[in-house]
């Protein structure tokens, strides 16, 4: 099995005339969870939605578990291993959770990747159970996010990308999203975390990149990101 589960190598990304990533590099290791940091506007939702096929990037290389996947079409970066976790979670409002999880459901190819079924995710948040024959759009905004995680889920990856999973939720929920991503890290899913909470990230994280106008600025374990005030300072503007 490769040591690192997603590798990501001087991709430069371009909105028309625009340079938004340049020449991007890291990598994320298997059963590992990524802090990807930044404020806004530095290219972090650029940089995932280019990991997950929505942009092509125009120079670099993203491999899957040594597999290449730049310039892939979604589905085919999806069945390569990659789930997207959207910001602003982008679920199917007119169907119930239970169809929203349904639409989503994959078999790995090739095997050997965590198989989710509906029965999982419901196990995984019992408040999905509950509520499985509800419109998806007469949820919470927290069961929503459940339902963008498990949504993704159901496409049994073996790399997880959560854009921003904490926004607009309460702190109690926040906590509950934090246990959610631990337990995924401990059955071996490797996690690429986009957060504005960064202090909620920094707990998470095995480890951090930076990334500032469009530039890697810090790669580092996040023990020595926590250690480093006055970067932390610099480039994500707290203490």
């Amino acid at each position: 099995m490769p040591t690192n589960a997603l590798r990501v190598d001087s991709v430069n990304s371009y909105y028309g005339d625009s340079h938004i990533l340049q020449n991007v590099s890291f990598t994320v290791g298997s059963g590992k969870v990524v802090a990807l940091l930044g404020r806004n506007g530095a290219g972090k939702t650029t940089c995932m939605n280019t990991i997950a096929g929505l942009m092509r990037p125009r120079s670099g290389s993203v491999t899957i578990n040594d597999r290449p996947i730049a310039g892939s079409a979604p589905e085919s970066i999806c069945n390569a291993g990659v789930a997207l976790v959207p910001q602003g979670r982008r679920i199917f409002r007119s169907l119930t959770v239970t169809e929203n999880l349904l639409v989503a459901r994959r078999r790995p190819t090739p095997p050997g990747r965590v198989v989710w079924d509906i029965a999982d995710i419901f196990r995984l948040f019992p408040r999905l159970n509950e509520r499985r024959h509800n419109q998806a759009d007469r949820l919470s905004g927290g069961e929503q996010q459940m339902l963008a995680i498990g949504r993704a889920l159901m496409t049994c990856p073996s790399v997880l990308l959560m854009d921003e999973p904490t926004e607009g939720l309460a702190p109690q929920i926040v906590a509950e999203v934090g246990k959610i991503i631990t337990e995924l890290r401990s059955l071996g899913l490797s996690i690429v975390l986009v957060e504005q909470h960064t202090n909620f990230a920094l707990r998470l994280a095995d480890d951090v990149v930076i990334i500032n106008t469009g530039e890697i600025v810090a790669r580092a374990k996040a023990s020595e990101i926590v250690a480093n005030n006055e970067l932390i300072q610099a480039y994500l503007g707290v203490h």
